[in-house]
């Protein structure tokens, strides 16, 4: 599975956190120290770990851009 698959880009502007200090909040939303701090510690099993891997990817190269369109009006 690609990094950049339509589908997680989806998941990343519309999926929330489902736990710690940002519980609640999109992903596409955490904080960059924040998915860094992940990164070093170790990304979560399965598809969340997944979404944040591609997720950093995103941060560290500006491209939150791009995912923001994709947000869901509420």
């Amino acid at each position: 599975m690609s990094a950049f698959e339509p589908e997680l880009l989806l998941k990343l502007a519309r999926n929330s956190m489902p736990f710690g200090k940002y519980k609640g909040r999109l992903l596409i939303d955490l904080p960059e120290p924040y998915v860094l701090w992940f990164a070093k510690q170790g990304f979560p099993k399965g598809e969340l770990g997944v979404l944040m891997a591609c997720l950093l990817e995103i941060k560290t190269n500006g491209l939150e851009y791009l995912i923001h369109p994709l947000k869901e009006k509420h």
